[in-house]
């Protein structure tokens, strides 16, 4: 059973698919949000407050609702896998307002979509492993945020990424077979 892990919505459940995703565990979120919290402090950036989490390969929409829990004022989601989209819907009606979300039913990576970055804080990135150039993401994404956006990015190990020279390493995370990188501009 899958449940939000911090914030407003603590503890609520989240439906879910057996076949074809592979959600982002308790741990690597409550990691992730804390390691992004810190950073925001140490930095006085406003992570959540009037900002927008992006949250690519989305799948029943784990990563972004935590966000909104945790006080993001909205989400954008891409997800192009029909049958992960029903249930991202779901969990989407569930814990959101209508107005805190919006899904595009597509990849990113082929979307012809201009994204509005002025007030995206966060972005998290947890593809199907090894099937997506990982470095020419990074490098299209961070040719377009602000300097104070944050890239989560979730990786197995054995996926080779170079890190596109305009980002700068904040922490890197070894889960099992699973790596969690967080990057923001140099």
């Amino acid at each position: 059973m899958i449940r939000i892990t911090g914030g407003k919505f603590k503890q609520k459940k989240l439906a879910s698919i057996n076949d074809f995703v592979r959600p982002t565990s308790s741990l690597k979120r409550e990691a992730f949000f804390s390691i992004i919290e810190s950073y925001a402090i140490k930095n006085s950036i406003e992570l959540y407050k009037n900002k927008i989490f992006l949250d690519l390969f989305a799948g029943i929409g784990t990563m972004g609702l935590e966000a909104i829990s945790r006080g993001m004022s909205e989400v954008i989601f891409f997800e192009n896998n029909i049958e992960v989209l029903k249930i991202l819907k779901k969990n989407c009606l569930s814990i959101c307002k209508n107005n805190q979300f919006k899904i595009y039913e597509e990849d990113l990576i082929h979307s012809k979509l201009e994204i509005e970055f002025q007030n995206i804080s966060v972005v998290y990135i947890d593809p199907p492993y090894a099937k997506y150039n990982l470095t020419k993401l990074l490098e299209n994404l961070s040719s377009n945020i602000k300097n104070t956006t944050v890239i989560g990015l979730e990786t197995g190990v054995k996926d080779n990424i170079v890190i596109p020279e305009n980002l700068n390493l904040l922490q890197k995370k070894t889960y099992g077979k699973t790596i969690i990188y967080i990057f923001k501009l140099s």
